[in-house]
């Protein structure tokens, strides 16, 4: 049986041209990965001088690694004689299948994305958004993680926060304060706006500019009411409204002032 074989046939038929196409698709696939590094890692220099975000420069240089790689198999495979049209398709079938599954997912994906891109917030800003408050921790490109005011951790899904309203509390640099202190309608009004303004002045955490508003802003049933809108810096608004809001009663208990509550007159008839 082997000695009917004609090995010089068998060589130059089949040896030699499946060794080069062999040989060929090696280059094509080690050249290939050569030159993806570097597209990928001049993309990602490219990236990190438009001061683009960490984790979406890893994301999408991830994401160009695997399709040049999946380019350099077709080319590969398709060296050696594989026809790699029935592939490309099933490829896209699969594609389309994992598409349809992870449809929440591809939703949350892209919202991440577009957090990363626009940056709305960033880490350490104290926000309202997807139905929780708190300091954002991380973004990541599924979701992102809060730390509320009472040291929980919530996790987000970005699809959530990127589909609603997104309030920053920290975007700014200077806030301002809304308060209201009502005083009984037998006070003396020009003392207690006195007494509030000197309260304002004396807190060095209140700015001098803008100039902080007291004013009567109504007259109610039970009491006349002001409205105090002092603005402070972003990082001193806690400390300054709680500060203020004890100040103003102790200096109004001191000043004689009162602080009415609701109350109700019943006349009766004899």
């Amino acid at each position: 049986m082997f000695e009917s074989l004609d090995l010089q046939k068998l060589t130059d038929a089949y040896l030699i041209p499946w060794g080069i196409n062999i040989g060929f698709a090696l280059v094509i696939f080690i050249v290939g990965r050569i030159v993806a590094k570097l597209i990928v890692s001049l993309l990602e220099k490219g990236l990190a001088k438009a001061k683009m975000n960490e984790i979406l420069i890893h994301f999408v240089s991830s994401i160009l690694n695997a399709v040049l790689l999946l380019f350099i198999i077709v080319a590969s495979l398709n060296q050696l004689g594989v026809d790699t049209t029935s592939l490309i398709a099933l490829m896209g079938a699969a594609g389309l299948a994992v598409g349809l599954a992870l449809q929440g997912s591809l939703q949350n994906f892209a919202a991440g994305v577009m957090l990363i891109i626009f940056r709305p917030f960033k880490g350490g800003d104290y926000v309202e958004a997807g139905g929780t408050s708190g300091t954002v921790e991380k973004i990541n490109i599924f979701s992102s993680v809060f730390r509320t005011p009472d040291n929980r951790e919530v996790i987000v899904p970005n699809g959530a926060i990127y589909g609603g309203t997104i309030t920053n509390f920290s975007a700014r640099a200077t806030r301002r304060i809304d308060m209201v202190f009502g005083i009984g309608y037998g006070d003396d009004l020009l003392k207690a706006k006195e007494v509030i303004g000197k309260i304002l002045n004396d807190d060095d955490r209140v700015l001098k500019e803008p100039e902080p508003m007291i004013a009567v802003g109504e007259l109610g049933d039970n009491s006349v009411n002001f409205n105090v809108r002092p603005w402070v810096k972003s990082s001193d608004y806690w400390g300054v409204k709680f500060d203020l809001t004890e100040n103003v009663k102790l200096a109004f208990d001191a000043n004689g002032i009162s602080i009415p509550y609701p109350q109700m007159d019943v006349h009766m008839n004899p």
